[in-house]
């Protein structure tokens, strides 16, 4: 949570709905966000996992990358394949600095022709690839691309966009009753489509491990479309509690505190985001800031690795809380912890050394003084229900 003060927070179009709605309002990346409306973090919880829940995103940042060379320029900052990104598809990908660490996580579109050209008569553009990057780097982010690729493709942040999140296994149910079209999209690919009169960017994605969408909309539009959302009989609101206790189940990494500027995308468990023609021996490997760092923890594998971790008790444990052995030695340090609404358990994340990361392994947790017990567990927690078609 963000110290700024109230009076400088910032605040995303849905503001006065938030209030209207009953939302409780915290800082978070010096914006004004709801953590929890009036029903509470647990039933927000249950209802994105039993139907559909809407979230406010629009603190995060929107930017287009226009130009025939934005593929080329954006894969020379991240250890993923972008060129072969195919129209219409989607990626995830990561901004890595000269010693390997993680600048930020984001995601990566390519919108195919016939988008641009939808988008083009409404007098809107994605431009050659449409990024979304996390509220807390959005500016380090831009300029970051602006300094490294500027001359190669513009970049240019959207401010005048907001970002909704309609999250679970009635999600589509719902956004199909304004464009029945959005049914066709699986996981990880997006269009424009048309939603209440506004060209929206629409991708079937998420952050909660359900099935889902993530919506550009005009920021002058975002209140009717979001209230046209919450009409529907499957969807309620959610606030940034959820969003954290859901991420947390499908064992997603949250920026600034289970990933950083120390941490690899190895040690973290994301390897999997690295492609073969980025790796060493590929036709594209390297070029991009760390890879001789990466490309050796590929090889040889990290001093350490992002974990699971279930409470054995049922005591909550959260960030910050150090991570000993039976023989009393520290072994590091949860980044993120809760009590787990689907799971009815403490679950946590950590890094530990590979000898202590194996799975079953015991460790202990110290919480208000005391050792409480936790096993190494395979992420996610929960199943992904992502609909891949």
């Amino acid at each position: 949570m963000s110290d700024t003060p109230s009076t400088e927070l910032l605040r995303t179009p849905l503001h006065d709905l938030h209030l209207k709605l009953g939302a409780k309002m915290v800082p978070f990346a010096g914006y004004a966000m709801p953590v929890n409306y009036p029903g509470g973090v647990i039933a927000e919880h249950k209802q994105c996992r039993a139907s559909a829940a809407l979230f406010d995103v629009s603190h995060m940042g929107q930017l287009r990358l226009v130009g025939a060379d934005a593929a080329a320029a954006l894969e020379s900052l991240v250890p993923v394949d972008i060129i072969d990104l195919a129209p219409g598809k989607q990626r995830y990908a990561l901004f890595t600095n000269a010693s390997g660490g993680l600048l930020d996580d984001l995601m990566v579109t390519k919108p195919a022709a016939a988008d641009a050209a939808l988008a083009s008569a409404a007098g809107v553009s994605f431009g050659e690839l449409f990024l979304v990057v996390n509220a807390g780097c959005k500016a380090d982010d831009t300029r970051h691309l602006i300094t490294h690729i500027g001359h190669r493709c513009q970049v240019v942040p959207m401010p005048e966009r907001a970002l909704l999140a309609l999250q679970g296994p009635k999600a589509v149910q719902a956004l199909a009753r304004l464009n029945a079209d959005v049914a066709k999209l699986v996981f990880m690919t997006g269009g424009v489509f048309a939603l209440k009169g506004h060209t929206c960017f629409v991708t079937r994605s998420g952050y909660t491990g359900e099935d889902g969408f993530e919506i550009s909309v005009p920021a002058d539009a975002a209140v009717a479309l979001a209230e046209a959302l919450l009409a529907e009989p499957e969807v309620a609101p959610a606030g940034l509690g959820a969003r954290d206790t859901l991420r947390l189940e499908a064992g997603l990494c949250l920026y600034g505190h289970d990933i950083n500027a120390q941490t690899s995308p190895i040690e973290a468990g994301l390897s999997w985001a690295i492609q073969k023609v980025r790796r060493a021996g590929g036709a594209r490997a390297g070029g991009y800031p760390g890879a001789a760092a990466i490309d050796k923890h590929l090889a040889s594998g990290p001093p350490s690795k992002r974990v699971g971790l279930t409470g054995l008790e049922r005591v909550p444990v959260r960030e910050g809380a150090p991570i000993y052995d039976a023989h009393n030695r520290k072994l590091g340090m949860v980044t993120s912890g809760t009590l787990a609404p689907t799971v009815n358990q403490p679950i946590a994340m950590a890094y530990l050394t590979h000898d202590h990361a194996q799975a079953h392994h015991e460790v202990y947790a110290e919480v208000r003084g005391k050792r409480v017990p936790m096993r190494v567990t395979p992420m996610p927690f929960t199943p992904h229900r992502y609909h891949r078609g």
